[in-house]
């Protein structure tokens, strides 16, 4: 599977140093931990002991590529006027914003609610999981290391148009497969009136564009500051995937789900756009929307190919 394409960057990133890589490790790992394994001991333990070794390697692993690379989606400038990029980000502050974002994140169950308590629940940990590491990114580091570059990419091309019209073939082929023969959308709630149709249409639309501003916005570009794309790019899509295996995305889920997340980190790399990788996601959610209400009730959306 591939994406549309945009400009590359003008120097290779420096391969990373071993420490500065497990420690990165560490702390996307706490995903799994928490999301798939459900264990809190494991998952502090492993975010302690890749902070410990952030703080231990120091600047081992130094920037991730040129000053004034093309490729970082955030280039930007800090409080005091001078381009972001251009002071050695610390591996010790950006993986602590991390495990910050991630722990937000656990406060909660992550079980698929749609009743008003729990989607308030949602709607304030998956806030906070974007809104608190970027304070504490603006604020208390100082560096601003952490942005939302909406239309960063410029005018979308013949690709990108293409791209999101395959995205929709695509998850109209594969998406009924999944949920239907692996009866994973019974992790979602049954939605047998208007009402819960429509919580349903808000919260996997709100879900996705969490997904893109935490796991790509905030998680990938921190891991970019550091790390090349392939390797800040499998870290990335570690969490990612972690978090929708919680969400329901079970039994061979992952086969999807893994794809889905290094495409779009690939995405956001060459287009820098947020706006871009949002409306793939929400065209991909609108079919999974489509699915889980046909799912339900079997006589609604009855135009796939794999039906119950």
């Amino acid at each position: 599977m591939a994406g549309p394409t945009g400009d590359r960057g003008a120097s290779a990133p420096r391969r990373p140093a071993v420490p500065a890589l497990l420690a990165a490790a560490c702390v996307c790992a706490m995903a799994p931990a928490w999301f798939v394994l459900h264990s809190v001991w494991l998952g502090a333990v492993l975010g302690a002991a890749g902070l410990a070794i952030a703080a231990a390697a120091g600047g081992a692993a130094g920037p991730a590529r040129d000053p004034g690379a093309a490729r970082d989606p955030n280039a930007a400038r800090d409080p005091v006027g001078a381009p972001a990029a251009a002071r050695t980000p610390s591996l010790l502050r950006d993986l602590s914003l991390i495990v910050v974002g991630l722990a937000v994140v656990r406060a909660i169950p992550l079980a698929a609610k749609l009743d008003t308590w729990s989607m308030a629940k949602f709607a304030l940990a998956l806030g906070g999981a974007v809104l608190v590491p970027y304070l504490l990114s603006r604020f208390v580091y100082r560096d601003r290391a952490i942005g939302f570059p909406w239309r960063g990419g410029g005018r979308w091309g013949r690709m990108h148009w293409g791209w999101l019209a395959a995205v929709l073939v695509l998850g109209w082929l594969i998406l009924p497969a999944y949920f239907i023969t692996s009866g994973v959308y019974r992790n979602w709630p049954a939605v047998d009136s208007p009402e819960l149709i429509a919580r349903l249409f808000l919260g996997v639309g709100a879900v996705g564009i969490w997904d893109e501003l935490f796991f790509i916005c905030t998680v990938f570009v921190l891991l970019l500051r550091h790390f090349p794309f392939r390797a800040a790019n499998a870290l990335q899509a570690v969490v990612f995937v972690s978090f929708l295996w919680e969400l329901g995305y079970r039994a061979w889920g992952p086969l999807l789900t893994i794809p889905f997340a290094l495409v779009q980190g690939l995405i956001f790399l060459r287009s820098r756009s947020l706006a871009y990788v949002v409306t793939v996601h929400l065209l991909f959610d609108a079919v999974v929307f489509a699915v889980l209400v046909h799912a339900h009730q079997p006589e609604l959306f009855d135009w796939f190919l794999v039906s119950r």
